[in-house]
């Protein structure tokens, strides 16, 4: 007989203080630690010296990260970073991961203290897929989740073999918020030319990223709702980042087949999306995101591949499919006949 260990409630309790970890390491981010640690071990004093904070907040903030392994200390009192840390946590490294965390305190959570008034109305406060309120909330954040999208547009690129490609290749780049999709596209071949699709204060963030990329000569800008701006034709390729879960099922339907109707014969649409399984029991960042989906927005949730994919079907398109990522789901792919 199999004797299970007491059932104790540490596990609910740790719960309580479950938005400390993203305020701690925003604090971390925002005051330098991991950049200093970056370049080499560092004391208390040290730390507190070179990032002009007060010995006794480095003290509480950098022991409890110590605790959530994102650093160590050795026997001398010295702070280092983990492998982890050290690669998606440094500001200056590719891997860099920390931008959406600077918006924790300001955008993110303040959002989510009127959940239980949320859940009884069904209704956010404030919405961020309209233009009024969401333009502003997006212009500030962007270009900071670039590098949450670049490592899967880049899978797309090379699943597309567009560095082999001798002709142009028009791409359509829907809510191009950052630009990261079309500049990674483009910085693939000079063959991709990009129509980026956004509200016009975002594509104000999109023109400066594409410049900074150098490959901004290779962009055309459309400002405009989605649902009304005109999206051209012919293009071979559309991609759709993270964008549906926002819109909710009715109006994600009516851009697909928005999008159908733009792309030639043969051409491929890419989607984005923190997808959940089908019957929606995981995983966990899937789940999470359908409640932010619930604090910011009117209809918008997450959905599995297989209920994606029966609107693509719905909107004409074929031969739907996954393909890794190392995004948080992998990319759906899918062709117009």
């Amino acid at each position: 007989m199999s004797i299970q260990a007491p059932l104790t409630p540490e596990r609910i309790m740790a719960f309580a203080f479950g938005y400390a970890p993203p305020l701690m390491i925003e604090a971390a981010i925002r005051h330098g630690y991991f950049d200093a640690l970056a370049e080499q071990p560092q004391t208390l004093d040290d730390l507190a010296l070179m990032t002009q904070t007060s010995r006794r907040g480095a003290k509480a903030v950098c022991y409890a990260l110590v605790g959530f392994g994102l650093m160590q200390c050795n026997h001398h009192g010295e702070f280092s970073l983990t492998p982890e840390s050290d690669t998606f946590l440094v500001s200056t490294k590719p891997g860099f991961r920390g931008g959406l965390f600077k918006h924790a305190s300001t955008q993110l959570i303040p959002k989510w203290l009127h959940l239980a008034e949320v859940v009884q109305s069904g209704l956010p406060s404030e919405q961020v897929n309209e233009h009024d309120t969401g333009s502003v909330f997006f212009e500030q954040f962007v270009e900071d989740i670039y590098p949450m999208s670049a490592g899967p547009a880049q899978v797309l690129a090379a699943e597309l073999r567009l560095a082999q490609i001798k002709q142009p290749f028009s791409v359509l780049d829907i809510a191009a918020g950052s630009g990261v999709w079309g500049i990674e596209l483009a910085r693939s071949s000079p063959q991709v030319q990009v129509t980026a699709v956004d509200w016009p204060e975002v594509l104000n963030v999109t023109r400066r990223i594409s410049q900074q990329h150098g490959v901004s000569e290779q962009f055309s800008y459309v400002p405009g709702d989605l649902m009304d701006a005109p999206l051209g034709e012919a293009h071979q390729l559309a991609t759709l980042g993270h964008i549906l879960h926002s819109e909710g099922l009715e109006r994600g339907k009516q851009l697909l087949k928005r999008v159908y109707a733009a792309l030639a014969s043969g051409g491929t649409i890419a989607i984005a999306e923190f997808l959940v399984n089908h019957d929606r029991q995981g995983p966990i960042n899937g789940l999470v995101f359908a409640v932010n989906m619930l604090v910011n927005t009117a209809q918008g949730d997450t959905w599995s591949f297989e209920e994606i994919s029966e609107w693509l079907t719905e909107a004409g398109f074929c031969d739907m499919r996954l393909l890794p990522s190392p995004g948080p789901s992998p990319l759906i792919l899918a062709s117009k006949p």
